[in-house]
């Protein structure tokens, strides 16, 4: 029986054969390219338990010395490195605050209250899923014995895509700061929201006390994340990862990719941008005739059309060799390391092709 469902009838086989033209579902589906490869071939390692992985050391100190943060921990996704963030800032019944719509919440399986008993308190959004300082503030409780303590903010950037400003973030933290609470900021595609505004990390790493860093969406590498902050907290979080079995041996062969990815892959973000907004732009036509609503956000387009074609046209798409999320109403497309001019071609062409014809 399988374990959760296929996203597409049209993976590649065993041979590594596929008739998918380009595959936007996320940026998690890159490929490590030849450099990575061969970094990971040639990397030197050791027991990471035993603190004695060169790689992996040198990884988290990278990663951490481009937060300004003391300490850095490697783990093997960003779920793990989320709940072991939150259990490090939160004991048993405490609460923290979080957006609606964040990844913490919605997308990893409820593991803080499961694992850790963290209650979350969500946070209304509005359409780009921002909140305010004000709604930080008014969601902290006051010392009461019915209610749990809030001791943690939990923010996320990008959200869906959409930036968060440094200028936001620091307001929201510093909202939770004078209250007494710990900031942890799922930086999923952090990088992406820095080249969008053109700032380095640590212009957002400097106003949280934690941040959990993918590097296998954007970046391109094949495995982990890296959270970041003072070495006390980090310490913590080093204890919760032995206990969630994330404690790993030579995990240097998947540091050097990670490396790799973040010495050479940063500033080529700005690349996955545009070539969103090339699909964005070739699309804009389709909007006033076919009622094709497009939403562009950095790396990622939200497309949704007419109710009444969203199955034809999913058929359609994916007939011409085309993956993405086929949410309905709203389709999710990402653009990534392996998807290049021409394929952002494809799908602007493959949309113009049925609303021809509809």
């Amino acid at each position: 029986m399988a374990l959760s469902p296929k996203l597409s009838p049209t993976a590649p086989d065993a041979t590594g054969e596929t008739d998918v033209r380009a595959d936007l579902r996320s940026d998690t589906v890159t490929r490590a390219t030849p450099a990575m490869r061969e970094a990971m071939a040639t990397a030197p390692v050791g027991d990471d338990v035993y603190d004695e992985d060169p790689t992996v050391n040198a990884l988290q100190d990278r990663v951490a010395e481009l937060a300004g943060k003391e300490a850095g921990l490697y783990l093997s996704s960003g779920t793990q490195s989320n709940l072991a963030a939150v259990l490090s800032h939160c004991g048993r019944g405490d609460e923290y605050l979080i957006g609606r719509t964040s990844h913490v919440l919605v997308n990893e399986a409820g593991g803080t209250a499961v694992l850790g008993s963290a209650v979350p308190w969500p946070i209304e959004v509005d359409e780009t899923n921002h909140f305010s300082a004000e709604d930080v503030r008014a969601a902290v409780k006051e010392p009461d014995p019915h209610h749990p303590v809030t001791t943690l903010l939990s923010l996320e950037n990008t959200v869906n895509g959409h930036v968060q400003s440094v200028d936001h973030v620091a307001s929201l933290a510093s909202a939770a700061h004078d209250r007494g609470l710990a900031v942890h900021l799922d930086g999923a595609r952090l990088f992406n929201a820095a080249i969008s505004e053109g700032v380095g990390i640590d212009a957002y790493a400097d106003h949280v006390d934690t941040v959990s860093l993918c590097l296998s969406k954007g970046l391109g590498a094949p495995v982990g994340s890296v959270l970041v902050g003072d070495r006390n907290t980090i310490g913590r979080a080093y204890r919760v990862r032995k206990m969630l079995g994330g404690g790993m041996r030579q995990a240097g062969h998947l540091a050097a990719a990670a490396l790799h990815a973040v010495d050479h892959h940063v500033d080529r973000l700005a690349d996955d941008h545009a070539r969103a907004a090339r699909i964005a732009d070739g699309l804009a036509p389709l909007g006033p005739g076919a009622g094709l609503d497009v939403v562009l956000a950095t790396n990622m387009l939200w497309i949704t059309p007419p109710a009444e074609v969203h199955g034809a046209l999913v058929d359609h798409l994916k007939e011409d060799g085309i993956l993405a999320t086929y949410w309905s109403p709203t389709m999710r497309f990402v653009t990534h390391l392996d998807v290049d001019d021409d394929q952002a071609d494809h799908v602007v062409d493959s949309f113009h092709r049925f609303f021809e014809r509809v």
